[in-house]
């Protein structure tokens, strides 16, 4: 089983990602291979909802990093997305991947069905419910099943590290690792 994990923020290596890693954590210990995706190192244009994606697997434009991180998508048993918080939603760049991803899987039915989901945000003050949101109707669009916790998947950190101070999300990170190793766990038997 092999899950990725989809960084949004454009601060590689900051609160996003050291949720997912934490996330990622408990997955190894049930044997699962994770692989991070930052896209602070990838340029995704916008969706210009052309539908030429329409019975293929992939958009028409190639020459940014869109084809890569989707086919990963749909090789991977689950996803994680997660966004820092910007403007109450999440970042620009996982914008363009959600609307990109969408299309090609709404026009390619069943692509990503049965997956296993986690949607994350790392917050400053506001927007958090908002991001995961957005993160959520992303998957349950695509029939993939969601993952919750014991609460919301945020956690609340401004500077880089700030995250690990949150004792109780970091431990809802902890726990949504061990729910989607689960899940993962049943449906793969």
């Amino acid at each position: 089983m092999k899950v990725i994990g989809i960084n949004g923020s454009a601060r590689k290596n900051g609160n996003t990602a050291i949720l997912i890693r934490t996330i990622f954590e408990e997955l190894n210990k049930k044997g699962v291979e994770t692989e991070l995706i930052q896209l602070a190192d990838v340029d995704i244009e916008p969706c210009r909802a052309c539908f030429a994606c329409r019975g293929k697997d992939n958009c028409v434009f190639r020459k940014d990093g869109f084809a890569e991180v989707f086919s990963k998508m749909v090789e991977a048993d689950g996803i994680i997305l997660g966004s820092s918080v910007y403007s109450a939603d999440v970042s620009s760049r996982m914008k363009a991947l959600l609307d990109r991803g969408g299309v090609v899987a709404a026009t390619n039915p069943g692509i990503l069905k049965h997956k296993v989901g986690v949607a994350v945000a790392a917050v400053r003050r506001a927007g958090g419910m908002t991001s995961v949101d957005t993160m959520n109707h992303f998957f349950l669009n695509k029939e993939m099943i969601v993952i919750g916790s014991t609460y919301w998947n945020m956690v609340y950190g401004r500077e880089i590290g700030d995250v690990l101070n949150d004792d109780e999300g970091i431990a809802n990170m902890r726990n949504l690792g061990q729910n989607m190793a689960s899940i993962m766990s049943k449906l793969n038997s």
